[in-house]
């Protein structure tokens, strides 16, 4: 068994999350998380809102309402979508929390007592018109080094280097398109020169890993070529204060929300470890020993490959000045970082000023989950761009997950209510028998290596492939023609059928949670096979407001565990309901034209 630390990127608590956001950091990581845990793994996951930072106080002040009323509801809204969707965190949770709090300044503090925060006088963006400062994300302009148009102020798309939000051409901020100024102001920067050998060490460490994708370390390291320090606090009021005498008491200085949000993998590992009656219970999934998955989109890749294992690295002290760790202990850095590409939708990029988005509750409240993540993980953006459409949903919906899943699972059950009433004992078994016995048992390796390995994509394909071979069994063999000819063999072409759809349910587990736990029922199991993640309000445990919280209860995908468990004869079947729904080809257009109607409205 290995401690398995399964780290998901923190959604913005600035609006409701889109397609495009679940398909990078949400469904990938749930699958993962899931399936390790059916192989015996002791997985932690976790993750939360994201709530500090200038776009919250820049979507406040649209709203009227004040940034932690916009961030409670939001983090409701979001939270009630993953559990929708399934997501199977061991803690959802957020930042405004004052654990989170203890835990960023706690990192703070040893990572400048170890030297590699250092302050400096630096150039700020700030808007003419409210005086308020701009975060480099919400500065654009034409990059300095290779000219594209439409560099972020923190980093060029194009050509992947580090900027300064002062070094771009032509620079106008996002939020008014006005030009920003630029006044001096006194920040902190994590010395990222002092820590890049440490970085660099670790990611040749990473060097042919079948759990990191080519794109995401060859990116990674081209950033180590012109690393130079990152300013780490803001002019700003909003956020968590800088715990040092001079600067705690000023009310708008703060930490930036990147290397606050960051820091939310350890402080929700704490906070979990807290609620469950053991505050040292999070440190296995810290330690070098463990494996620690962290799952983002590809636009986040800097600061999980990056700046989150240097700031672990200054931590412990492993950077060019040395240093010893804090109250914490040694940290352990990422063992691998799973980064998604972008997610299209009828073509064009998600864009909510555009109208061109839908968000996860949208589809949620006419679709089944299941189907949803079925798609995003069968067409998904795991290794390139991919594009969402509803022809493309639908198609898959149907030839798929009702024609061929959901079809083998109702004609089986359907003969066997109809033919016996419960699982049959199996009498002589075949070569034809035990070749699709075989081939069920044997895809559990396959598919356990794939989606092990973050090739999700490739894992369900094999999965899908068993279903497949189950459903060509049973026209082959025709139990239904044998009824009255031979039916000690149509019992056991039964029996054999039903080991197929067990295996296969087992295989398909972590990718539809929701559709494993109702094929285990109308199959005759009783008990959770498959545990959905609850939504709890809580006491925040340091004083502060209450807020909910998704957890999902352990225990149910640890047993029967990764692998062919035998079904039980004698088990009752009755008649069953279909487990996936079928759409109707007009949704295709339907949903077209509410997608033409939400771009007239933006």
């Amino acid at each position: 068994m290995t401690h398995v630390l399964a780290a998901v990127a923190w959604p913005y608590a600035n609006g409701p999350r889109h397609l495009g956001h679940v398909a990078g950091f949400g469904v990938p990581s749930d699958v993962f998380a899931r399936q390790q845990r059916m192989a015996g793994h002791d997985v932690l996951m976790v993750s939360g809102t994201d709530e500090h930072g200038t776009p919250i106080l820049v979507q406040a002040e649209r709203e009227g309402v004040t940034p932690q009323a916009l961030a409670d509801r939001y983090n409701r809204v979001i939270a009630e979508d993953l559990q929708a969707l399934g997501l199977s965190y061991d803690l959802f949770t957020r930042t405004t929390t004052r654990n989170h709090y203890a835990v960023v300044q706690e990192m703070f503090r040893t990572v400048h007592r170890n030297g590699y925060l250092v302050e400096r006088t630096t150039m700020g963006a700030v808007s003419p018109s409210t005086g308020r400062t701009l975060p480099d994300r919400y500065i654009e302009g034409t990059c300095p080094i290779c000219g594209f148009d439409g560099a972020r102020g923190d980093q060029c798309d194009n050509c992947g280097n580090q900027l300064d939000p002062v070094d771009l051409k032509n620079p106008v901020s996002r939020i008014n398109g006005e030009t920003p100024q630029f006044v001096e102001s006194q920040h902190f920067f994590l010395d990222l020169p002092a820590l890049a050998e440490a970085v660099g060490a670790w990611l040749e460490t990473k060097t042919g890993s079948p759990s990191w994708r080519p794109n995401v370390l060859g990116f990674s390291r081209n950033l180590l070529e012109e690393i130079r320090p990152r300013a780490i606090t803001r002019d700003i009021d909003w956020g968590i204060p800088v715990p040092l005498p001079g600067w705690e008491e000023n009310p708008t200085k703060r930490l930036y929300v990147w290397f606050d949000a960051v820091v939310g993998y350890l402080s929700a590992s704490v906070e979990w470890a807290r609620r469950a009656g053991d505050p040292e219970a999070w440190r296995p999934y810290w330690s070098e020993g463990a494996r620690g998955a962290y799952f983002m989109g590809k636009d986040n890749i800097v600061f999980h490959s990056l700046i989150w294992p240097a700031e672990l690295a200054g931590y412990d002290g492993r950077g060019s000045r040395g240093g010893r760790p804090g109250a914490f202990g040694d940290l352990a850095l990422p063992s691998e970082v799973v980064a998604s590409e972008f997610l299209t939708m009828e073509g064009r990029q998600f864009s909510s000023s555009r109208g061109v988005v839908i968000s996860v509750r949208d589809v949620l409240s006419r679709y089944q989950p299941d189907a949803l993540r079925y798609f995003l993980s069968a067409a998904g953006p795991e290794a390139h761009d991919t594009d969402f459409t509803w022809r493309e949903f639908t198609r898959r919906t149907n030839d798929e997950l009702v024609a061929g899943w959901g079809n083998l699972v109702n004609r089986t059950a359907s003969l066997i209510a109809k033919n016996v009433g419960s699982i049959p004992e199996a009498g002589d078994l075949t070569d034809r028998d035990r070749e699709l016995m075989a081939t069920t048992s044997g895809a559990f390796g396959v598919v356990g290596d794939l989606v092990a390995t973050h090739r999700q994509r490739q894992g369900l394909s094999e999965a899908m492939r068993a279903v497949g071979e189950v459903n060509r069994y049973l026209s082959e063999t025709a139990p239904w023609a044998l009824r009255t000819s031979d039916p000690d063999r149509m019992r056991t072409v039964l029996h054999v059928a039903a080991q197929g759809v067990s295996d296969c349910r087992g295989l398909l587990a972590p990718y539809l949670p929701h559709s494993a736990q109702a094929v285990h029922e109308v199959m005759g199991g009783t008990g959770t096979v498959s545990p959905m993640p609850e939504l709890r309000e809580v006491e925040d445990l340091d004083g502060g407001s209450p807020y909910p919280v998704l957890q999902t209860p352990r225990g149910g995908d640890g047993a029967p565990g990764w692998g062919s468990v035998p079904v039980v004869p004698g088990t009752p079947v009755g008649k069953p309901t279909p487990v996936f729904t079928k759409l109707d080809e007009d949704v295709v257009e339907t949903e077209l034209e509410r997608l033409r109607e939400e771009q007239a409205g933006g």
